[in-house]
């Protein structure tokens, strides 16, 4: 995905597992690895700290798992850029392929498999530098701090975070270490305000005094009560007493999309959680319940918010 890569911070090449898992515990996250397949020396890890980040590319070249109790107070942004992992939670396995991203909150387990071929980015950042963000400076701080949703993100679908990255690297590519900190703060802040802005989270962005209002709330509730439905603007008009326009700008003020892609990301996550509790019989049964009436573009939306097809989610649920 990125043209650049670490590969001048390089830390290990050509390596076992277990060294690179060694590092990885003392420099980005406590976790224990499990081979679960091979012994082959063909791990590699690069490292830099960027702006108070840690800025890490690393491949295991083996097929293994790794886990973690929790990451205490940091973040992690975690990009794949070949292969893919599997995310493993109580009675949920979700797949991020190349080309996805994820957010892993503070405190969070962690239970994941590699494959053989996979090589991710990672930028480690401390819960503090989140919240003290510009970008949240002006906002109420949710109760329990910033919590993304473990949702996995295609970059390929936000072009502007992958520039900032490329540019990132390249930087870290070409500059000496005093010249780097002449540009860190302002990549950080942009970095954290997209990272706000594509990952859905408990954080909605909003300006000071632009919280939800009463008139929002009726809209919300509505499509909430009415999800399986086919939903216009029109009808969500009438019941809040909206014009069309207003509640345009209300879904850009608050959620930085449109009623129409809020109404169908929030119909992907109930159909989702449905297919999880075994609701339903079969995945296009449950797809035209829901208002999907393309199958095709509705397992191409699905997947990209997911990571994987309807119908593996199915599987897994038993």
């Amino acid at each position: 995905m990125f043209g650049q890569s670490l590969a001048g911070a390089t830390i290990l090449q050509g390596a076992h597992p277990e060294e690179v898992s060694s590092f990885v515990n003392q420099h980005i996250g406590q976790h224990q690895l499990e081979m679960l397949g091979g012994d082959k020396r063909q791990s590699r890890l690069s490292f830099r700290e960027f702006a108070g980040f840690g800025l890490s590319q690393l491949s295991y070249g083996n097929h293994v798992r790794v886990r973690s109790p929790e990451l205490e107070s940091i973040y992690h942004f975690q990009i794949v850029t070949r292969g893919e992992c599997v995310w493993r939670q109580p009675g949920e396995r979700m797949k991020v392929r190349s080309g996805q991203a994820v957010m892993v909150n503070p405190y969070e387990k962690i239970d994941l498999e590699y494959s053989e071929d996979c090589e991710k980015l990672i930028i480690k950042m401390p819960e503090h530098v989140l919240n003290n963000a510009r970008a949240v400076a002006n906002g109420r701080l949710p109760d329990g701090g910033i919590r993304f949703e473990r949702t996995p993100v295609d970059l390929r679908t936000c072009p502007a975070m992958v520039n900032i990255m490329e540019a990132v690297l390249s930087e870290l590519e070409e500059a000496e270490d005093d010249d780097i900190s002449l540009v860190c703060t302002s990549y950080r802040e942009i970095i954290l305000k997209k990272l706000l802005k594509i990952f859905p989270s408990n954080w909605s962005g909003q300006e000071p005094g632009a919280a939800c209002t009463p008139a929002l709330g009726r809209v919300l509730g509505y499509i909430e009560q009415n999800i399986r439905d086919n939903i216009d603007i029109e009808e969500l008009s009438s019941v809040s007493n909206m014009s069309v326009r207003s509640i345009y700008n209300a879904f850009s003020k608050a959620f930085s999309t449109t009623p129409k892609c809020y109404i169908k990301q929030l119909k992907l996550h109930k159909l989702r959680e449905d297919l999880l509790q075994g609701k339903c019989r079969n995945v296009t049964e449950i797809a035209l319940d829901y208002g999907f009436s393309h199958l095709g573009r509705f397992s191409s939306d699905y997947r990209k918010a997911f990571g994987e097809l309807p119908s593996e989610t199915m599987k897994m649920a038993g």
